[in-house]
């Protein structure tokens, strides 16, 4: 469970996560006060074998092929969810299939429900009401779990109930609440799976060589399996009448494996994809021009589906955000700063060092009629400007609370610099390479299918990542201790799986030659850097 619950009549509502681990996807309703379930809900149909437990099951097995429930299907509902008590309904929002690669999971394509799609229950019984899809057949895990909105907006033949959701994929959706009617779904990033929303379908119009599962061929899509927007909150604002979102624009390599090269993993991720195109191969590029990564505070005008303004980050990175009634914007960056913006133009207004990333979204309340804004800042990984000082990064986390005419000060910065003035860096000291380059080219291509999810495509960790660098690690001058941590699940406990059923010991002494000749790489760059 990674998702926060809802509070909905008498009822705690939870979903579940981790489709990646052979997962089934359901909400469940339970008793607030006994811990009773009162109902519950699957995202994907079962072995058709058997009774489905839903009625609305039986038609959306008829959009699957192979047997996908032996690996559960996935369509986790991990976070978005939102309660309408005017209408009497709990939106969800659906995750990834699982595996990713859907020619994997669902051989012959099929729209596969209720993958990535925003759909309505009953509160009280977890009936069906009505769902959209935001990505049939969904390949690059473009979740719809994204936070979910209800409000009023003002048409020119008068206002309408909505929900708006701004999922991985880059489109951003209306939906009439009531009957789950598309309004509006147009672009808010540079995506390249699919060209534009066919309002008479509802159905993306996508670009045929994004299919990389199709087609065979190692492909860069955009967005990444981030997404242009993930869990970051974003806010509306009744006065102004838009919603600010946090962007984060980028792609990814997607390389298909093949079903008969296909192993399950018991104990971790099972994507079925790789995440570089391998040694020597140069990817295709879906829709033919190149993302460039960038990251910003989006203003965006839902009823006509068009941006007003932005605001690009120094750093990329995306950050939660809140809107006030005084037509203020708070939100933080991964500069390590806390931010008010005018939520008419996007003018900032009041900047606070924070001394950490800011990742999550602000609050705001009063206490003895005074309001007060609070953040919780921290994440893994230094704002730009502080240098990293050990390999894991350091991480100021802490709640900071805000008010006019606050006089507290946070604690001395983490110090950058020596007394020299020479910047502080930990120095990278990796064994010498001694594999020869077929070793290290096999080491990259199984690196970047069993690797690089978390520790990145390059073993170069994403900014933020939670996962250790492991071009730092010490486990790469001992042998024993790198097969136990990646063979054996000696880390288990702290995250990380064994892959003794998916790799051989050959493949896992490749794996650390790479890492090796990467931490060689970096080596050579600090001391290229620390030349006069």
């Amino acid at each position: 469970i990674t998702g926060v619950p809802r509070i909905v009549k008498g009822k705690v509502v939870i979903g579940n996560g981790g489709a990646e681990y052979r997962v089934r996807g359901y909400v469940t309703a339970y008793d607030a006060e006994t811990g009773a379930q009162a109902w519950r809900w699957w995202s994907v149909p079962g072995d058709p074998k058997e009774q489905f437990e839903q009625p609305e099951l039986a038609e959306a097995a008829k959009t699957w092929n192979g047997e996908w429930w032996k690996l559960g299907g996935g369509g986790t509902i991990w976070d978005g969810m939102a309660y309408d008590p005017e209408l009497d309904t709990i939106f969800v929002g659906t995750g990834n299939g699982t595996p990713w690669n859907q020619n994997l999971r669902s051989p012959g394509g099929g729209d596969n429900l209720y993958l990535s799609s925003i759909v309505a229950l009953d509160p009280n019984t977890g009936k069906y009401k009505w769902h959209y899809q935001t990505t049939p057949g969904e390949t690059w895990d473009y979740t719809a779990t994204q936070p979910i909105m209800i409000a009023d907006l003002q048409y020119p033949e008068g206002k309408r109930r909505v929900v708006m959701q701004a999922p991985k994929n880059g489109f951003f959706y209306v939906l009439d609440a009531k009957t789950g009617k598309l309004l509006n779904a147009n672009k808010f990033a540079p995506l390249t799976w699919a060209t534009h929303v066919d309002m008479t379908t509802g159905r993306p119009v996508e670009i045929p060589e994004a299919r990389f599962e199709r087609t065979g061929v190692p492909t860069v899509v955009a967005p990444q399996a981030l997404g242009m927007h993930n869990w970051h909150p974003m806010a509306f604002s009744q006065d102004t009448g838009l919603v600010y979102l946090p962007v984060t624009v980028s792609a990814a390599t997607y390389s298909p494996i093949k079903p008969e090269d296909f192993k399950v993993n018991m104990n971790g991720w099972n994507t079925g994809i790789g995440f570089s195109a391998g040694p020597g191969v140069t990817p295709v590029i879906a829709g033919g021009k190149a993302t460039v990564q960038e990251s910003y505070l989006l203003a965006w005008d839902p009823v006509t589906g068009t941006e007003k303004f932005r605001v690009k980050n120094d750093v990329y990175g995306a950050t939660g955000v809140l809107a006030t009634k005084g037509n203020l914007i708070f939100s933080g960056n991964h500069k390590g700063e806390f931010v008010a913006y005018d939520a008419r133009d996007g003018k900032k207004l009041w900047t606070a060092p924070v001394q950490a990333r800011v990742v999550a979204a602000a609050s705001t309340f009063t206490v003895d009629g005074e309001q007060q804004v609070a953040i919780l800042v921290g994440a893994r990984g230094l704002p730009v400007g502080q240098i990293r000082t050990n390999p894991q990064s350091a991480n100021n986390s802490r709640i900071l609370i805000y008010k006019i005419g606050g006089k507290a000060s946070l604690p001395t910065a983490m110090p950058t610099t020596t007394a020299s003035g020479a910047a502080v860096q930990v120095k990278i000291d990796p064994p010498l390479l001694t594999a020869n380059n077929e070793t290290v080219a096999s080491g990259e291509g199984l690196f970047g299918a069993n690797c690089a999810v978390c520790h990145g495509a390059t073993a170069v960790p994403a900014s933020g990542s939670i996962a250790p660098d492991l071009r730092y690690s010490a486990l790469l001058n001992a042998r024993g201790g790198w097969n136990g941590a990646v063979r054996d699940g000696d880390r288990a406990q702290r995250g990380m799986p064994g892959f003794k059923d998916m790799l051989t010991e050959e493949q896992t002494d490749a794996i650390m030659h790479y890492v090796i000749k990467r931490a060689n790489d970096e080596k050579a760059a600090q001391e290229a850097a620390a030349k006069p």
